[in-house]
C-alpha cells in the first residue's frame, strides 16, 4: 500500500514541489510509504526549476495506478473540480492547502489550511515544528515555489511568514541572491514559445463554482504582457471559445499578469464575461481587454471579486 501525495490538475510549480515537500512531512508523521506524484505534465517554469537544481520531478500517474488499498493526500488544492478525475474521496486521508476550502467528505480527515502565499510555506512552517531541516535541493525547490506563488513576494497573498520562509530556505539552499533567482523564475514562466494557444490559456487555470455558474480563470504570468496582447489576442480568444465549449463552463477569463510592472489585464471573450468583469472591477473593456490594475493573485484579487459580482 502507498500513500500518494498529489497536487491539482494542470499543476504549477508550488503544487508539484508541495508533493515532494509534503511527502517528507508525511514520512515524519509515519504515513505508510508516502509517494509524491503528479497527474499532468510539467509547465516550462517547473521544468526549468527542476533542471536548474538537478532534481527529477515526481512520477506521473493516472487513476489506474492508485489501487483500492492506497491512500491519497491532497496538496495545494481541495475542491473536487481540481482533483484527479475519478478519485475516490474515501481514499483521501489528509489535505494541506492555502486556498479557500470547499469540501464535503464522508469521514473526518487531517486538514491543515493556513492563509500563507504558498503551500510550501505551510510545509516549511510544519518542518519548523518538528525541527526538520530540508536538504539543500529540497530547500532550493521550496524557495523557488514560494517565490513563484507569491510573484516574488509582491502578491497580495504574501505574508510575513512567507518572507521568513524565503530568508531561511535561501540560507539552507546557499542561494545568495533571491532577486536573481526570482528573475530567472520570471523569465522561465514567461517563455511561452513551446505552447499552443490552448496550452497558454490552460497553462495555469482553475474552474470555480460561483453561485451555480462554472467559471474558468486562466492566468499567464509574464514579462511580455504588451507583446502577447499585440500579437496573440485574437488567437487566444479563439482558443478560449473552443475551451469554453469543450469544458462546458459558463464564463472564461484569461488573466495576463505582468510580474515586473505589477499589472493584470483580463482577456474578455464575449458579452457575458464583459458584463460580469466590468461589474466586478470597474473600467471599460477595449478590444477585448480590461485593465484591472495591480491585481496579481487569482486566489485573492481576481476570483473572489468575480464571485461577489455573480452573487449580486
Amino acid at each position: 500500500m502507498r500513500t500518494y501525495i498529489i497536487g491539482h490538475i494542470k499543476p504549477d510549480l508550488d503544487s508539484i514541489v508541495s508533493a515532494i515537500s509534503f511527502a517528507e512531512y508525511c514520512n515524519i508523521n509515519k504515513y505508510e510509504n508516502p509517494t509524491p506524484a503528479i497527474i499532468d505534465d510539467l509547465n516550462p517554469e517547473t521544468d526549468f526549476v527542476f533542471k536548474k537544481f538537478g532534481v527529477s520531478p515526481p512520477t506521473k500517474i493516472s487513476l489506474s495506478d492508485i489501487s483500492s488499498e492506497d491512500k491519497v493526500v491532497l496538496v495545494d488544492h481541495n475542491e473536487p473540480d481540481q482533483r484527479l478525475v475519478g478519485l475516490n474521496p474515501n481514499q483521501i486521508i489528509a489535505i494541506y492547502d492555502h486556498h479557500k476550502v470547499n469540501l464535503n467528505l464522508n469521514q473526518p480527515i487531517e486538514i491543515i489550511t493556513l492563509p500563507f502565499g504558498s503551500s510550501n510555506t505551510i510545509c516549511w512552517y510544519l518542518f519548523k515544528e518538528f525541527n526538520f531541516k530540508p536538504t539543500k535541493q529540497l530547500a532550493s525547490l521550496m524557495l523557488s515555489a514560494i517565490l513563484s506563488d507569491t510573484v516574488g513576494l509582491k502578491s497580495s497573498t504574501t505574508t510575513s511568514t512567507d518572507r521568513e520562509a524565503v530568508e531561511d530556505l535561501a540560507q539552507v539552499a546557499e542561494i545568495t541572491s533571491i532577486e536573481n533567482l526570482t528573475l530567472e523564475i520570471f523569465m522561465a514562466k514567461s517563455n511561452l514559445s513551446s505552447l499552443t494557444d490552448e496550452q497558454i490559456v490552460l497553462n495555469d487555470y482553475k474552474i470555480f463554482d460561483f453561485s451555480g455558474k462554472k467559471v474558468l480563470i486562466g492566468q499567464t504570468e509574464t514579462v511580455e504582457q504588451s507583446e502577447i496582447i499585440a500579437t496573440k489576442t485574437q488567437d487566444l480568444l479563439t482558443a478560449m471559445n473552443t475551451i469554453k465549449q469543450r469544458e462546458g463552463v459558463d464564463l472564461i477569463y484569461l488573466a495576463l499578469t505582468d510580474i515586473l510592472k505589477v499589472n493584470t489585464k483580463l482577456l474578455i471573450l464575449s458579452d457575458p464575461e464583459q458584463t460580469i468583469a466590468e461589474k466586478a472591477f470597474g473600467g471599460q473593456t477595449k478590444n477585448n481587454i480590461l485593465d484591472i490594475g495591480p491585481k496579481m493573485s487569482r486566489k485573492k484579487d481576481i476570483a473572489p471579486v468575480i464571485e461577489n459580482s455573480l452573487k449580486q
